[in-house]
């Protein structure tokens, strides 16, 4: 018990040293309240306009992505010192360990959980206007049927 006997001290002189700053800076200071003192403090800007709009949920889920990646670092290292007396086991452990994180940024990648600029759209081509693939159904189109001639007149002699 003799050992902890100066820890104690530290902190009964701690405790002691708080507890008395805080008297003598309230028995000793000047007290002038004025209108700025007395207002709520929010980092020295005033509110004039309400807030213009939230943060979008990619925001969090970068956040939550470097989180993630913060922990697997904190994992990694000490499994690297150790890597030598772990063997086979430790091998699987953080393997299956680094998966299911690699698994998780795919998906967030997949997601377009790191696409910061406007949603594009993917472009699909047409199919060619010719038969579909199902029986009987033409796609539409000019195949199979007869140009006519700017005038309004058919080529085939018939008014258009």
């Amino acid at each position: 018990m003799e050992q902890y006997l100066p820890v104690l001290a530290l902190g009964v002189l701690a405790v002691v040293f708080v507890l008395l700053s805080i008297v003598a800076s309230r028995m000793l200071a000047p007290r002038r309240d004025t209108n700025a003192k007395l207002a709520p403090y929010e980092c020295g800007i005033v509110d004039q306009a309400a807030i213009p709009e939230r943060f979008p949920v990619r925001f969090y889920l970068v956040a939550m992505l470097f989180i993630m990646f913060d922990i697997e670092i904190v994992f990694l290292y000490p499994w690297a010192v150790a890597n030598a007396q772990l063997g086979l086991f430790g091998f699987m452990a953080m393997l299956l360990f680094v998966v299911v994180f690699f698994l998780s940024f795919v998906y967030e990648l997949a997601m377009g959980g790191l696409e910061w600029g406007p949603r594009r759209r993917i472009a699909v081509p047409l199919p060619p206007a010719t038969r579909s693939g199902v029986t009987g159904v033409v796609t539409v189109g000019t195949v199979g049927r007869e140009v006519e001639a700017w005038s309004g007149v058919s080529q085939s002699g018939g008014a258009g």
